[in-house]
């Protein structure tokens, strides 16, 4: 089993809130994410996929096929957009970077399964001191 790990960055806006909540609560437990006029941040995504390494090839994916189906998938939707507002498979979701993650992993698991390789993990750093990981169900 082998591992490839691609890095992407994209820019986007996006506020933590709950409608059913009063501003003062939403700050109380969002604090300055809470902010209605939203906030951003310069996101590095990375995504990292696992599988055996072609005989014929020596590549577990092309590297430039992996980039197409991240950009495609992902980052084109994400970059310079309103997370809460403007992203499809963020519609209707707490638009925390935990869910962001979460969401994106989704988005790109069957795209690599139809490529024979399995996605591993998502990391998404939010600044450069905090980011989350996930690694599926």
């Amino acid at each position: 089993m082998i591992y490839i790990t691609r890095r992407e960055r994209f820019s986007a806006a996006h506020k933590l809130y709950r409608e059913d909540w009063s501003l003062e609560q939403n700050e109380a437990v969002f604090g300055n994410c809470s902010n209605p006029n939203w906030h951003g941040h310069n996101y590095e995504l990375f995504v990292t996929v696992k599988g055996e390494v072609d005989a014929e090839t020596g590549f577990l994916i092309d590297l430039k096929k992996m980039k197409r189906i991240i950009l495609e998938h992902v980052v084109n939707k994400l970059d310079h957009k309103n997370v809460n507002l403007d992203v499809d498979f963020m519609q209707g979701k707490k638009a925390s970077t935990e869910v962001i993650a979460i969401e994106i992993f989704k988005e790109l698991k069957s795209h690599f399964e139809r490529e024979n390789v399995q996605l591993h993990s998502v990391k998404l750093y939010e600044t450069e001191n905090n980011y989350v990981e996930y690694f599926g169900e």
